[in-house]
């Protein structure tokens, strides 16, 4: 842990977190940074006005949010923030669970992309938590549903629908300076294998960030504070 504390004049480094398509903000509850040196708000999705894509929609988000922030996104959460990037001036742009470009996309998703059978998806099915919980967290969980069941936010069709079109057809070619991934090894949405550098929790899947938060509130603070940007390495967790 670092041992960087903030002089008495200087304010908490805002922080703002971003949910995976479908999830709520309730992902989060397990996040203990400490309140001296920073200052959480905790998202959550909206629906996009008509016509609306993904860069207009950061773009949106983005005009609320001061200069020298710090960005958190998980799973699609991660895909937005990286654009919002491009509106104001963040600190730091930290991903979980996602992607730094479309090169990171998994065949199945550039199938889709070439295919456009993401659009065959019984969305309409919204209201089955079962289906909802595993595009959100990208896990099958009959035995869970209870557990997940507190985590779902936006479950609405049109939200589904544009968020996988917009994620499948995104257009990032490159990564955004900076940007820090950290991702789990047993990650089934976003199969490691197919990322270039990032921190892999061992053993970690899709929802790192609820069932690994002991290891994000270890290590956040020091990748923020001490801005590391040397290379990434596997990471076990405890």
């Amino acid at each position: 842990m670092v041992d960087e504390v903030p002089s008495e004049d200087q304010k908490p480094i805002p922080i703002y977190w971003m949910p995976g398509m479908a999830a709520s903000s309730k992902i989060f509850e397990h996040i203990r940074l400490p309140e001296n040196q920073f200052q959480n708000h905790f998202l959550d999705w909206e629906l996009p006005e008509p016509g609306m894509d993904l860069s207009a929609y950061a773009a949106k988000w983005a005009s609320d949010i001061p200069e020298g922030s710090v960005l958190i996104g998980v799973s699609f959460g991660g895909v937005l923030v990286q654009e919002m990037a491009a509106f104001c001036k963040p600190r730091q742009v930290i991903i979980i669970s996602s992607i730094k470009s479309k090169k990171e996309l998994p065949p199945k998703m550039w199938f889709a992309r070439y295919t456009s059978a993401h659009r065959l998806l019984p969305t309409q099915l919204i209201n089955r938590l079962d289906w909802v919980a595993r595009y959100a967290f990208g896990e099958a969980v009959e035995k869970r549903l209870k557990l997940y069941e507190r985590y779902l936010g936006l479950a609405d069709k049109r939200h589904l629908d544009w968020g996988i079109n917009e994620l499948v057809n995104w257009s990032r070619e490159e990564p955004i300076p900076g940007v820090v991934h950290i991702h789990g090894t047993k990650d089934a949405v976003f199969p490691a294998q197919h990322l270039g550098e990032c921190y892999l929790v061992e053993g970690a899947t899709h929802t790192l960030v609820i069932h690994r938060a002991k290891w994000l509130n270890e290590r956040l603070p020091d990748l923020i504070l001490k801005e590391n940007r040397g290379k990434m390495v596997s990471s076990r967790t405890d």
